[in-house]
């Protein structure tokens, strides 16, 4: 036999010797395992969803379009998200500058919408019919059935979301085109629906024209945001400053006093990424903390193992076993505890995972969670799981190698 095969023998014993004590160990090597699990569960479980999310963020962004300008009221996000106000007049200015395509305003309202006997709220988007493509195309709103575009003559129609119409509507009772609804007060025929985007804020919004917002709420030009989409061959951040530039001469103020905010979607997306990885990085800390617990649990278990197989380790020292095999012994041993709890943490945390994701399609109607295994976030928390339990196990290990075989053959 050559040394080679003589060493692949001697660590099969190893391996089967190893797997023996953690055996007979019973509910006791369950109970170790446990801590690995928590925290390779909540690292892969948060890991996913947080990878998922920014995928779908990523998807939703790649439709917009990289060409995309947004104009903000103030310094917040959303349909009258600051105290100041946008107007036709902003739009022009923003028109003027040099690179910008198309600019179009649309006011965002909540109002009270009835369908025959049951009452819902939603957003009222107002478009104006001149310049809906903006909205329409650069946020990837399909429609699904009926009239495809506002007529500059409409007036009294409307394209409903996705929840007021399909599968489950928040009406509970099937809405056809052609059918009556009445927003604020006032009957408008449904001339569209719009398919589903898979948020459930934006799949029950309701679309007319700027027209018929200005008189149904009783406002002028007094706008959610302004979008603008910039030509081909433009640099988007260039034309965003010219136009932040402009708007604040046009306004008479000062640099960086401005009340309206000026941004690019690779500029949210740079954001948005941001904050996950923030949030993501602080949770992870957290789950950390039950691996450095399954970790001491684990080096407990192997220092009471070392005394229990005190003689043990007598007679393999006795018969020719150098303090490196006792430690390579030992240190499988407790690298096994760690790579069992990495499976079984892996599994624990993707069926944790797909049930959130369940639940936020089927509750929540989101498609925004959603669980993202990748094989190197497998790969990556099985490793992370031996490498805690050979660390963990080492110094019980080395204790183990400086056991005197005489002292150790008289340990009672």
């Amino acid at each position: 036999m050559t040394i080679k095969d003589t060493k692949k023998k001697m660590y099969e014993d190893f391996l089967k010797i190893s797997l023996k004590s953690i055996q007979n160990k019973g509910i006791r090597s369950w109970l170790t395992v446990i801590g690995i699990v928590i925290g390779i569960s909540a690292i892969v479980s948060l890991i996913s969803l947080g990878q998922g999310l920014q995928n779908a963020i990523n998807q939703e962004f790649s439709i917009l379009g990289p060409n995309l300008i947004i104009i903000m009221p103030g310094g917040g996000f959303g349909p009258g998200g600051g105290a100041t106000t946008l107007s036709d007049h902003d739009v022009q200015v923003v028109k003027g500058v040099l690179g910008v395509d198309m600019a179009g305003g649309f006011i965002a309202k909540v109002a009270p919408t009835k369908f025959r006997d049951k009452s819902v709220y939603s957003t009222v988007i107002g478009l104006d019919p001149a310049t809906q493509d903006i909205l329409l195309q650069g946020t990837g709103i399909k429609i699904e059935k009926g009239q495809q575009k506002f007529k500059s003559s409409d007036t009294g129609v409307v394209a409903i979301g996705y929840q007021l119409w399909g599968t489950d509507n928040v009406f509970s009772q099937p809405l056809r085109i052609g059918d009556k609804l009445t927003i604020n007060g006032k009957k408008f025929t449904v001339i569209s629906f719009i398919s589903k985007i898979g948020n459930k804020q934006q799949d029950t919004r309701m679309y007319i024209t700027q027209k018929d917002e200005k008189d149904l709420f009783n406002v002028k030009d007094d706008y959610a945001e302004i979008m603008v989409r910039v030509k081909d061959g433009y640099d988007v951040k260039k034309v965003a400053d010219k136009i932040q530039e402009k708007m604040r001469l046009d306004r008479n103020e000062k640099k960086g006093a401005e009340d309206y905010t000026v941004i690019t979607l690779n500029q949210v997306m740079t954001a948005v990424s941001t904050i996950l990885t923030a949030v993501q990085a602080i949770v992870i800390g957290i789950a950390l903390i039950s691996l450095v617990v399954g970790g001491v649990n684990i080096m407990n278990n192997m220092y009471t193992s070392v005394l229990e197989r005190t003689r043990e380790i007598g007679v393999m020292k006795a018969i020719g076993a150098r303090n490196e095999n006792i430690t390579t012994m030992f240190v499988i041993e407790s690298g096994i505890i760690g790579l069992v709890g990495g499976v079984l943490g892996i599994i624990v945390g993707a069926a944790l995972s797909k049930i959130v994701e369940y639940i936020a399609v089927t509750q929540l109607d989101s498609t925004l969670i959603q669980a993202s295994l990748t094989p190197s976030l497998i790969i990556g928390s099985l490793l992370f799981s031996l490498i805690v339990g050979v660390v963990s196990g080492f110094l019980p290990a080395r204790q183990a190698a400086r056991l005197n075989p005489v002292e150790a053959l008289r340990y009672e």
